[in-house]
């Protein structure tokens, strides 16, 4: 497969159905025998699912979220999505369920998708999702940046990037004004250091696998020039035939400035997702905490899936 290396970033080279829950509780009060029947063979179908959470706060940055989320999985006929939100106290738990079920019956016009709303009482958001997501095994968390004060104090010690420490599930992050418009072109961050061992491949193949889209694989480091090393050589063709259906280009990009780099990569080569593998938490630190990533995540509309190893 081609291979790029780049001086700057110049190539050279259903039926819907719901179950609400409220403090721990099915909400569903028409069931009939009948119906009563057709929800228990539902719950062993949902074995074979895949579930995706998608917490609510009712912000316009988790509302928007949520709506990707949506739109992102509008096709996905076995994928069963959770809409949750932690209430503070117990007495919000039926107000919060009331306002997830109007949410849910608007994304059910047009999608069907299977949706779920939960609302529950609890202290620690975080420790919340990481329950839900073990409850109901679900294989992606979506949201958005939360955080109602200045920018910065949005990045640091956000829930989102607390939950992406916390390595419970992969995180879809979408940029606060991310609108879904398909996914054709998906770009995965590489160091090419022992990628048989640190790179997930398959929670990344079953997102591939949703879209089939084309694959392009990134590496930045200033000492790239004319050719890639032997040591590069070798990573790559393991990475080749680790997404050898997905017929992957590599780009090898010589520059200094990892977040400069990859914003024009996204922008040049119309990037719909961004995939990165934090290790040991340095990637992700570096990824949120700098000027390039506020103009990535709030400019370039481009949504991160962040992947642990």
């Amino acid at each position: 497969m081609p291979t790029r290396i780049s001086r700057g970033c110049q190539e050279t080279g259903s039926e819907h159905t719901s179950r609400n829950i409220i403090g721990g509780r099915v909400q569903n009060p028409d069931l009939t025998h009948l119906h009563i029947f057709a929800y228990f063979q539902l719950r062993k179908t949902r074995n074979t699912m895949q579930t995706v959470v998608v917490p609510v706060d009712f912000s316009r940055v988790s509302l928007n979220a949520a709506s990707y989320a949506v739109d992102l999985l509008a096709s996905s006929y076995d994928t069963n999505l959770v809409l949750y939100h932690m209430c503070e106290k117990k007495a919000e738990e039926q107000g919060a369920l009331e306002q997830l079920l109007k949410l849910q019956n608007e994304f059910s016009k047009n999608h069907p998708l299977r949706i779920e709303s939960i609302a529950l009482y609890g202290e620690h958001l975080v420790q919340e999702i990481e329950r839900v997501v073990h409850h109901r095994h679900a294989s992606l968390v979506v949201m958005g940046i939360t955080g109602k004060t200045a920018m910065e104090k949005a990045f640091i010690g956000s829930n989102t990037l607390k939950l992406v420490d916390h390595n419970v599930a992969p995180v879809l992050i979408i940029p606060p004004d991310a609108t879904f418009k398909g996914v054709k072109n998906v770009a995965l961050t590489s160091d090419f250091k022992d990628v048989l061992t640190t790179t997930p491949s398959i929670p990344i193949k079953s997102v591939l696998k949703l879209f089939h889209p084309a694959l392009h694989i990134v590496n930045v480091d200033s000492t790239h020039y004319v050719s890639i090393t032997a040591d590069y050589q070798k990573e790559k063709a393991v990475m080749q035939q680790m997404f050898s259906e997905y017929n992957p280009e590599f780009y090898f990009i010589g520059m200094s400035d990892f977040y400069e780099a990859i914003e024009r990569f996204t922008q040049d080569k119309n990037i719909d997702l961004l995939i990165t593998i934090p290790r040991q938490h340095s990637l992700l630190d570096r990824i949120f905490k700098g000027h390039h990533t506020k103009k990535l995540v709030y400019h370039s509309h481009v949504p991160i899936l962040a992947v642990h190893e």
